[in-house]
């Protein structure tokens, strides 16, 4: 570790140290967004003369950074458009009867697939379709929803658009000064990596995976049981008038949730503890039935269904009655609302949507759900108008487990999304255009075509991945310039120096792997990279091969629910707890330590 202290006691290094740790505390802890913390790191190496400012944020202007803007919304295009409606119908199909089937597609039709268009998006249409398989046929979404994640985390390593890490390996490899990657320059070790992952899937699932049920724990079946909802009017007669709720009986001595008021054309939602009760006030309560029927016939509340004459009202004024549904949203990695309560965020008025009940992990909240805050993998469960609901699928701050496609008009621009895609695969891999050009205006055609409109290519594009993976870069190239990728290079190669080809790689692609699983895949890749490509310098080996080594251990993640965004989407739907990620993830990562390096000397000749 000589080298290394000598240029982390300079001043240039003794900075970018502190800012790297400081950045990795925040990263594990979750204080401020990952995309924040980027950006704070690239401000911090400025303000200490570190980098230049075009330094710090060469990342946001990057080709891959481009490429990757435009792959999310060429993938949102062909989702809406219904390009992707038949892969929907094969996985609900009645055909696919046991768990061990679905596993089978997965592997074999969704892992090619996640190979050109992003993870992510893949995950979020297809949970609300699986989830309705497991209901029909009886099976505990814990036996399918985490092979889906493993499934397309192991395509996303067949191209180059697969994941957002590969493209940020291609973009580092470039500022290191050894060429961009292809777009299928992986596919040669891609391939024999989704097979694999892919047999062992179909071996060991069945064993491995835990069975957490579907009845007793589910957030629908749960507020059947504990309660339910309905309207209910203020009599002339009722003790509630002139009284708060909170002075009340009628939260003292029923089991009752009162979740909005209506008085004439006002509508009051939490907090209503001290409001005044009058005749004629509507509530939607929380309440079982026993309690119901008591209130009734003491003649507290009296049920109020809404009548012929009252439709006709609202018909003449214009206003029309949407169809309530109750539905099931996941919040995901990167959502706005993560941070922040229920209440602060005016959660009813912002998506006219009401919260019954939040579940995290295995535990269900029902009670001041005003007060919860809310965390990334929390499933939300609203009841709302199926307008709202049609609202929330085009929203990236929460993700819908619940069909609406029979709600959704029907498209025919189908084909039309499906020739943009394969044009943009197709264009790049016959040389005939760069492939973010071919992105670009593939995404172009999406809007131009009408597969996605234009204020849904703003909405498609997520945001924080791009502000996070352009701010990491200035990692990367603080690392190069003050010379710490070279210091730790040389300690390294003392180490390795007389290795095998192999042992040296397997030992790169475990560092790998445990910086994933701790960080984030985008931290492993701005970070290692420099580091291991000067150590094949020293070695006299190819960069390449360790460039390789790092991106296939960063774009697999399978021991937590944090290392991977789309293992972070079937976490909470699928019931797990925490260990039960390792217990399944743990022998494929060991497998994959061992076979990857492997298949890196066979590919490059070492």
């Amino acid at each position: 570790m000589q080298a290394f202290l000598t240029v982390a006691a300079t001043p240039a290094g003794l900075i970018t140290l502190a800012v790297f740790v400081g950045a990795m505390v925040l990263f594990v802890t979750g204080w401020l967004a990952p995309e924040v913390t980027g950006l704070l790191a690239a401000a911090l190496l400025v303000s200490f003369r570190v980098l230049k400012p075009d330094e710090a944020v060469q990342g946001f202007g990057s080709p891959a950074l481009i490429t990757l803007m435009g792959l999310f919304a060429v993938s949102a295009g062909l989702f809406r458009s219904g390009g992707l409606d038949r892969l929907r119908a094969l996985i609900g199909s009645e055909a696919v009867r046991s768990p061990r089937r679905m596993i089978a597609l997965m592997v074999g039709v969704v892992a090619p697939i996640s190979g050109f268009i992003p993870n992510t998006p893949i995950v979020a249409t297809l949970l609300p379709v699986i989830e309705g398989w497991c209901h029909r046929r009886g099976v505990s979404p814990s036996k399918v929803l985490l092979p889906l994640s493993f499934a397309t985390v192991l395509g996303g390593t067949i191209s180059l658009l697969g994941t957002s890490t590969n493209l940020l390996a291609s973009d580092v490899s470039r500022q290191l000064g050894f060429g961009s990657l292809e777009l299928f320059s992986f596919t040669a070790i891609g391939i024999p990596v989704w097979l694999l992952g892919g047999l062992y899937m179909l071996t060991v699932s069945d064993r491995l995976l835990p069975d957490r049920g579907q009845g007793d724990e589910d957030l629908l079946g749960g507020l059947a049981r504990d309660g339910y909802l309905t309207d209910v009017l203020i009599p002339e007669q009722s003790e509630l008038i002139g009284q708060s709720l909170h002075n009340s009986r009628l939260q003292r001595r029923f089991d009752v949730d009162v979740l909005e008021l209506h008085r004439g054309q006002d509508s009051f939602s939490a907090p209503l503890a001290d409001l005044p009760l009058q005749a004629g006030d509507r509530l939607l309560l929380r309440c079982n039935r026993d309690n119901l029927l008591r209130l009734q016939q003491e003649h507290t509340v009296t049920l109020a269904p809404i009548g012929e004459q009252e439709e006709d009202l609202r018909e003449l004024s214009g206003e029309t009655t949407s169809p309530q549904r109750v539905v099931e949203v996941l919040l995901p990695n990167g959502s706005t609302l993560a941070g922040a309560s229920v209440r602060d965020m005016r959660f009813r008025q912002r998506y006219n949507a009401t919260l019954l009940a939040v579940r995290r992990g295995n535990q269900v909240l029902r009670e001041l759900l005003g007060r919860v805050v809310l965390q990334a993998g929390d499933v939300l469960l609203l009841q709302a108008p199926v307008d709202a609901i049609r609202g929330l699928q085009a929203n990236n701050d929460l993700v819908l487990l619940d069909e609406l496609e029979k709600d959704l008009p029907t498209t025919d621009r189908k084909l039309v999304g499906m020739v943009i895609a394969a044009l943009m695969i197709l264009l790049p891999m016959l040389k005939l255009l760069p492939l973010m050009a071919a992105v670009l205006l593939a995404m172009v055609a999406m809007v131009a075509t009408g597969c996605l409109r234009s204020g849904e290519l703003l909405r498609s594009i997520r945001w924080d991945v791009i502000l996070l993976l352009g701010s990491l870069s200035c990692f990367s190239v603080a690392m190069q310039k003050t010379g710490l990728a070279e210091a730790l290079a040389t300690d390294l190669l003392q180490s390795l120096r007389g290795w095998p080809a192999y042992g040296v790689l397997l030992v790169v692609f475990v560092l790998g792997q445990a910086f994933t699983e701790a960080l984030s895949n985008g931290t492993t890749v701005v970070l290692l990279i420099p580091i291991a490509t000067e150590l094949a310098k020293g070695l006299a080996m190819p960069p390449m091969a360790f460039i390789f080594a790092i991106t296939f251990a960063a774009s697999q993640s399978f021991l937590t629910p944090i290392g991977y965004q789309t293992n972070l989407m079937v976490f909470g739907p699928g019931r797990y707890r925490f260990l039960d990620m390792p217990r399944y993830g743990a022998p494929l990562s060991i497998l994959l330590a061992l076979v990857v390096p492997w298949l890196i000397c066979r590919h490059f000749g070492l």
